[in-house]
């Protein structure tokens, strides 16, 4: 780590003489990619509720955390988070409810037994932060998590990929081929659930959905190919990650939040950039 900081700090960049700043750039650095990434299958599969539900049901892991004490709290939070991707999964695909009724449901109980357990235990406050997040207090330990995280979220979407598209495409066709949509869908709700539960005390269950679900959809307005789909996907998560914490830093506002902003900035710009192209 003090080579990393070494060479942020020879970088002609005040707010990088901070060792905080320094720290919430490298996360930023670590977790924007695998929203961007991720978000192409969610917005593809349109899944953005889907992604909405595990954010308020890893508020459910954090408040079992906080009350039994058995786990820390972000442990509690990515076991939970798992097990309630999972669950989703498993009953979309074998029950005969609309997908949008089963995650509605999930949605709501999720967030509303959390606030429920967290009122009740009398650590609402206390973990109150996660709604919003700070990624300013992320420390270089969790910086390393993260990295870990990267690596295997990448690993498992180079083997999942081609699987994952044929059953967005057509599950009966997966099906035929050998494919488990169960397996392979399941599989890729635990990557979100794991990227969400990491990622949540920092961005802030509030807005947490929005990281994937904005990058793709700006990639989407510009992109031409499945390729490059993916690569304006990464680059746009990035892109709006590092405005928005520089300019949070100069404004004094939420970093969360202000990259939200921004990339919903960016969304509209290749809005704008799609409607001319198509004239």
């Amino acid at each position: 780590m003090e080579t990393i900081y070494g060479i942020l700090s020879a970088l002609p960049f005040d707010w990088l003489h901070y060792d905080f700043m320094k720290n919430a750039l490298l996360a930023v650095l670590l977790i924007t990619p695998l929203f961007g990434l991720l978000s192409t299958m969610v917005v593809s599969n349109r899944m953005a509720f889907f992604s909405d539900s595990l954010g308020h049901g890893a508020f459910t892991g954090l408040a079992i955390g906080a009350i039994l004490g058995i786990f820390s709290p972000v442990q509690s939070l990515l076991l939970f988070s798992i097990v309630f991707a999972l669950l989703i999964t498993w009953i979309k695909n074998h029950s005969t409810a609309s997908t949008d009724t089963i995650i509605g449901v999930f949605s709501s109980v999720g967030i509303a037994a959390g606030l429920m357990m967290m009122s009740y235990g009398g650590s609402f406050n206390k973990y109150a932060s996660y709604l919003i997040g700070d990624i300013l207090s992320i420390t270089p330990e969790e910086i390393g998590s993260l990295a870990v995280v990267l690596v295997l979220v990448f690993v498992t979407w180079g083997i999942l990929f081609n699987r994952l598209m044929i059953v967005s495409i057509n599950a009966s066709f997966a099906r035929s081929r050998g494919i488990s949509s169960t397996l392979v869908e399941g599989v890729f709700a635990a990557m979100v659930a794991v990227v969400v539960a990491i990622s949540i005390q920092w961005v802030g269950l509030l807005i947490i959905n929005s990281l994937l679900v904005l990058p793709a959809a700006a990639a989407r307005n510009v992109a031409a190919s499945v390729k490059q789909y993916h690569l304006f996907s990464v680059a746009s998560a990035m892109l709006s990650g590092v405005t928005g914490l520089v300019a949070a830093y100069y404004c004094n506002m939420a970093a969360g939040a202000t990259i939200v902003v921004v990339s919903a900035v960016i969304f509209f710009l290749t809005m704008a950039m799609k409607k001319r192209l198509s004239k």
